[in-house]
């Protein structure tokens, strides 16, 4: 390689969740500012790879297991040597931080935390998830910058790794994107968005324990029994045949259908009557903030972290208690029977692609913008 990456960025894999969607809005955006952008992943894998710009250079580490990176990546570093390597996600934050001190390059190392770690860490019983705060707390210090998607997760990641609250930046996910508006005008080929159907609820997410379907699931079972409606939920996940057993035991087969992974899920919750979010925690949820820029009233739960600082504290949609089915089944009922809440489009340019590729840039260590093309970052089309 003649020159060296002005930016390199470092991933598990591609496959298709709201962290690594923006991370792609961000490396589109870095391009424009004529940088040189590496897309480093553990091993080249997911449903985001063909998303990846033919301008930026993918290195696959071919790790089965992000730990398993940690040699190839340190000798990426030394033979590469990127100025500035971004990392998302914890694991492979902690990856990076580690092989940038075993490789003894200058390399700044800034990294990005999506998740509110403790409150994974009390939720998900392995091991290695218990022991996340710990890890945080003894490789974070190294790096050269962190950032926070939401000021939720800033104040759990102080609290767990004792660092100053300054040394914590927030910058939201670059969520609202031209590539939304477009997509959501596409037709969605399912029989229960025809015209003259009944209402159509809608969540995206991984079919996991931290997206807490179930509540979801027996809440739509309240409204049914006062209004007609469907329930759609796409997404791929483990908990898929523990989802399937609750619909047929509460009798919804007919009307809630689980859809797996789709390319254009915007399409879906443009055409929806109302967007769930049923989190038993979160960090910045990317989904939330997609189906308001599409102009989908909201619900979702009040957890922790990140609905409330999107929705302003309930202003821009109705908020319930975690797990708290009854709650959520008023609060769609509330949306389906007319009371919707409708967000200010000024308040979502704080989630814009423009609004946050300036600040990673200048964390990330490049304080120039090129301000013929700083104007031009929302264009930035990844498709």
């Amino acid at each position: 390689m003649s020159k060296s990456p002005d930016i390199a960025i470092f991933l598990r894999e591609l496959y298709g969740g709201g962290a690594e969607r923006t991370i792609l809005n961000l490396a589109g955006a870095f391009l424009k500012q004529d940088l040189n952008v590496d897309l480093v992943v553990a091993r080249a894998k997911g449903s985001f790879l063909e998303r990846v710009p033919p301008e930026i250079r993918l290195v696959d580490l071919k790790s089965q297991w992000v730990l398993n990176s940690l040699p190839k990546l340190v000798e990426y570093l030394r033979r590469d040597r990127p100025t500035t390597l971004l990392a998302a996600l914890h694991y492979p934050c902690e990856i990076a931080l580690w092989a940038k001190r075993l490789s003894g390059v200058s390399t700044r190392v800034v990294v990005c935390e999506q998740n509110t770690l403790s409150v994974e860490a009390q939720r998900i019983p392995q091991i290695s998830v218990r022991l996340t705060p710990l890890a945080a707390r003894l490789f974070y210090p190294w790096a050269d910058g962190i950032v926070a998607v939401s000021h939720g997760v800033a104040q759990d990641l102080a609290n767990i790794t004792y660092l100053p609250q300054k040394r914590i930046q927030v910058i939201h996910n670059p969520v609202v994107v031209p590539e939304i508006f477009t997509r959501a005008q596409e037709s969605v080929d399912h029989p229960w968005f025809q015209p003259g159907e009944p209402p159509v609820i809608l969540a995206v997410g991984r079919l996991y324990l931290q997206k807490d379907f179930p509540t979801l699931i027996r809440a739509f079972a309240q409204v049914r029994q006062l209004l007609p409606a469907r329930l759609v939920i796409l997404g791929d996940g483990p908990e898929k045949p523990q989802l399937e057993t609750l619909i047929r035991e509460l009798g919804l087969d007919e009307e809630v259908a689980l859809l797996g992974f789709v390319q254009n899920p915007y399409a879906y919750m443009a055409q929806a009557k109302v967007f769930v979010l049923s989190s038993a925690w979160e960090g910045l949820p990317t989904v939330l903030i997609e189906a308001m820029a599409v102009g989908t009233p909201v619900v979702s739960t009040n957890c922790p972290s990140g609905p409330s600082e999107i929705l302003a504290e309930g202003k821009y949609g109705l908020l319930t208690p975690v797990g708290d089915s009854k709650a959520m089944a008023q609060a769609i009922l509330s949306v389906l029977s007319g009371n919707a809440k409708r967000v200010d489009p000024s308040w979502l340019h704080q989630f814009s692609l423009e609004a946050c590729a300036e600040k990673y840039l200048n964390v990330l260590g490049f304080n120039y913008l090129n301000s013929d093309n700083c104007s031009q970052l929302d264009t930035v089309k990844l498709s």
